[in-house]
């Protein structure tokens, strides 16, 4: 609306030209910050998915680490129990 509408659009409704602008301005603002907020989480969400992406590999490479270090034990218990222990003799 330009200036002229705005006036007689106001003065049918029985409110002043400051209020409507007011107004305007007050729906215009409400939902700004709406918008920031949600770009911002959108964010952490990003990042909280690399940290847990990077976690997850990691945990997978430590669980391969134990699996061969548990299986190394078994073979080094299998072999004592096959031909002795060498430091007994």
């Amino acid at each position: 609306m330009n200036e002229t509408e705005l006036a007689e659009y106001a003065r049918k409704k029985g409110l002043y030209v400051e209020q409507i602008k007011a107004w305007k301005d007050a729906c215009m603002n409400a939902n700004g910050g709406i918008a920031k907020e949600a770009s911002r989480l959108n964010r952490e969400l990003k990042d909280s998915e690399k940290e847990r992406r990077k976690l997850e590999k990691e945990l997978h490479r430590k669980e391969k680490a134990l699996a061969e270090a548990a299986a190394l034990l078994v073979l080094s218990k299998k072999a004592n129990a096959i031909w002795g222990d060498p430091e007994d003799e």
